[in-house]
């Protein structure tokens, strides 16, 4: 474990935020608190976070919820914090995403030995991993742009165009294909897994929202363009930032 993490702690009760704060504090732990999603995405934007300590039970979009956002877009530990004890609850923590799972109440002296153990995880996998190349932080094509850290999307003339979580990773995937043909089932892959079962609908009823948002006329497609028994086909040339 690297010297002085920072840790986010997502949780709405002041009470335990600032318990846990203080705590990790006196052991030399950075920490940076959020009492919702909201607060958890403008905080991950201003700082680089080791790991996240997220509550399940939030206002407004739960724990589960920000932890399967999260995994779109990185892969910082978490461990999720619950009052509820069923050992269901914690599969699901588990299955979006999750490091690690603690059930309230507990000894913070145990969520301190599971933070060393994750981050120890995570160094350690860091080590023995072959490095890749980064994600470009933007691509552009057509004068649209993506903001890949950001996860937005703007037409030419700087209007920000709101997609789901499913759009996006489709489009995602498709600028980064390099203008390759894709069947359904590497864009589904690619994509992510979570597209079939959040939407319970077809690689072709996604692409046909995505090219209306793109405003791409289905007969004659610019953008996105169907390969008869191949898939499809990304034609603009998208440019990596």
């Amino acid at each position: 474990m690297k010297n002085n993490p920072t840790l986010l702690i997502v949780d709405d009760d002041e009470e335990i935020s600032a318990l846990l704060s203080d705590f990790f504090r006196k052991r030399n732990l950075t920490v940076v608190t959020a009492r919702d999603g909201d607060e958890m995405q403008a905080a991950l934007r201003k700082t680089l976070v080791d790991l996240i300590i997220l509550d399940v039970m939030l206002p407004g979009r739960s724990g589960v919820e920000l932890c399967q956002e999260l995994r779109l877009t990185t892969k910082i530990p978490i461990i999720m914090l619950t009052a509820m004890a069923d050992t269901a609850d914690r599969i699901v923590g588990l299955e979006v995403g999750a490091d690690d799972y603690l059930a309230k109440p507990f000894d913070p002296r145990e969520l301190l030995a599971r933070v060393k153990a994750v981050l120890r995880r995570q160094e350690n996998g860091r080590l023995s991993a072959p490095r890749r190349p980064a994600q470009p932080l933007r691509y552009s094509f057509d004068g649209w742009s993506m903001d890949v850290e950001r996860r937005r999307l703007t037409d030419p003339d700087g209007v920000r165009v709101e997609l789901t979580a499913a759009e996006y990773n489709l489009l995602l995937a498709f600028v980064g294909s390099n203008q390759r043909v894709l069947s359904r089932e590497q864009l589904m892959d690619l994509a992510g897994s979570d597209i079939e079962q959040s939407f319970d609908r077809s690689i072709d009823i996604l692409v046909s929202r995505l090219r209306r948002k793109l405003g791409d006329n289905p007969r004659t497609p610019r953008f996105i363009q169907t390969v008869r028994s191949g898939g499809y086909q990304f034609a603009a040339e998208a440019v990596p930032e």
